[in-house]
């Protein structure tokens, strides 16, 4: 985690922890910059955060490589994720302490309609954007057209919080009225969003293929709302009241239990299948108004928004890249994808919003926010074959580079003939950090050399990974998945490593290529990533 020092010869940057605080202090410094520069045209400081983000990543700064290499590797995306999660879990928080109960009855009927017009608008666009999908029969009608409603329908509510808080908004009718409409939309949109994974049965081997998991995680999610508004809710309240109005502080462990129920919260909701943002953003709202949830928002509110939270839009913006948006085709279809759900969450909640006797121009735009929430529904649609690579290319670039993509290690206890462990390429579906011991599943190998010494690569699964764990031999991975770790090895190794074999095959028979090692579960110690000519292994 932590160098030695450069007069020990170690790279600062080369380790997690002090590339994190490089990390930190580079968007911080950039966001606040650009907040000063966007503060005469009164923008909020979220703008200037996503502006950020996306000037810190390949649309600029990002396109040179060694830059990008050495300050957002990607074996450090994990650990500043995780850090950005955090961040938002907590601001989500302080967004249902603020938030007035009140306003839940106007806004069941915005809500009806702010996702119902954009859902059936989405179907059109469902229709001409499958027609662009290379293996769309893959991918059933219904599944598809639910993906893509939810995708379109869906808020942007950490985004709406944030821009309601900088222009003071929040505790106003219409700032309420719109963040307790887009909550309930965004929950609605989760349950739909698992009732889809649940359908197309990619979730894994087993029982978890059932549509009933999609009820389940309504039920669950029914419940822990319940639970926490009829039991937690009468205990918070009864705490609450113990703040006198004299005292200018409160006890530190009641802060730091509080604390700790978000994260908890969060776990929740998290293990039943919602996003664990609803679980801290429900964990607010059992907090009453008074000076119990003063103290709380003054304690931790300047922390979680000003340092922690401009990482969770900066992260996420290191991966889009705007000039790959090229073409007719790509920016006809890009504007058919935002007018349509621009125009039916307009339309949808302005005639309620008028009905209602709540400005409705201004309710509509707000509505309209669009922000990383939208970007997790798009990553889960990748990931569950849902979308294509051109509607990635549409709502959400990708960095791509030659990056290694898998985790790399070696099996512990083993000696090859170069005289070191064997090293492992272990396939799954993310990134760990190192020094992690995993399960893995040996499916295949890649004979190579190295300097004139045998130097084969174990191709193998993680056992504990639902998306991979099924995958016996080498032929049950698709094809383009081989392909990528030979182009890996061809563009990387290629001049760094004399006599590589850039004939790679897999080897059906492996007792006899594995120095003795039985095909089969092994562990595999995660390794540091390799800097091997121009790109870089997942850790």
């Amino acid at each position: 985690m932590a160098s030695n020092g450069v007069w020990q010869g170690d790279n600062p940057l080369d380790y997690a922890f002090p590339l994190l605080i490089v990390q930190i202090t580079l968007v911080l410094v950039l966001s606040r910059f650009l907040a000063f520069l966007l503060k005469p045209l009164r923008q909020p400081k979220v703008v200037a955060e996503i502006v950020g983000g996306i000037l810190l990543g390949p649309s600029a700064l990002g396109r040179n490589e060694e830059y990008l290499h050495r300050i957002f590797p990607s074996w450090s995306t994990p650990i500043l994720e995780s850090v950005a999660s955090i961040g938002l879990l907590f601001f989500l928080f302080l967004v249902g302490l603020e938030l007035d109960l009140s306003s839940i009855r106007r806004a069941l009927a915005i809500t009806a309609a702010g996702i119902s017009l954009p859902f059936v608008c989405s179907i059109g666009v469902a229709f001409v954007l499958r027609k662009t999908m290379d293996g769309a029969d893959d991918v059933g009608y219904g599944q598809y057209l639910v993906f893509m409603g939810v995708a379109l329908s869906i808020k942007a509510f950490p985004v709406l919080a944030r821009i309601l808080e900088e222009l003071k908004l929040l505790t106003t009718s219409v700032g309420e009225t719109a963040m307790a409409a887009a909550a309930f939309i965004d929950v609605v949109a989760w349950v739909l969003l698992a009732l889809t994974v649940a359908l197309a049965g990619h979730g894994g081997n087993g029982p978890h293929q059932s549509p009933l998991v999609s009820l389940w995680v309504l039920l669950s999610g029914v419940a822990f709302v319940a639970f926490m508004m009829l039991a937690i809710r009468p205990v918070i309240a009864r705490i609450a009241r113990r703040c006198s109005p004299e005292h200018d502080s409160i006890d530190e462990g009641l802060i730091c239990l509080t604390l700790a129920g978000v994260l908890v919260s969060g776990f929740v909701t998290d293990f039943i299948g919602i996003h664990s943002i609803f679980g801290a953003f429900v964990f607010g709202l059992t907090i009453p108004k008074g000076d119990f949830a003063r103290h709380l928002i003054e304690r931790i509110e300047e922390f979680v928004s000003g340092l922690l939270l401009p990482l969770y839009f900066a992260s996420s913006d290191m991966k889009t890249n705007v000039g790959k948006i090229k073409g007719a085709e790509a920016w006809g279809l890009l504007a058919m994808v935002v007018g349509t759900a621009c125009a039916g969450k307009m339309l949808g909640t302005f005639v309620v919003a008028m009905a209602c006797k709540i400005p409705a121009i201004t309710l509509g735009v707000l509505m309209n926010t669009k922000g990383l929430v939208e970007l997790i529904v798009l990553n889960i649609g990748k990931e569950k074959k849902f979308s294509c690579d051109f509607l990635s290319r549409v709502d959400r670039v990708l960095y791509s580079s030659v990056v290694y993509p898998h985790n790399y290690g070696f099996v512990p206890r083993t000696l090859c003939e170069d005289n070191d462990p064997i090293d492992v390429l272990v396939i799954m579906q993310e990134p760990v950090l190192p020094g992690c011991f995993l399960r893995a599943k040996a499916i295949g190998l890649m004979p190579m050399i190295d300097q004139g010494e045998k130097d084969d690569k174990i191709i193998a699964v993680c056992a504990d990974d639902p998306e991979y764990r099924h995958c016996n031999d080498i032929k049950d991975l698709p094809p383009h998945r081989l392909a990528e770790i030979r182009r890996f090895f061809e563009d990387c190794i290629l001049g760094k490593i004399v006599g590589l074999n850039l004939i790679v095959h897999f080897a059906s028979t492996m007792k006899e290529s594995l120095c003795g090692l039985h095909s089969g579960e092994l562990e595999a110690v995660v390794c540091l990533p390799h800097m091997l000519g121009g790109g870089d292994a997942d850790i």
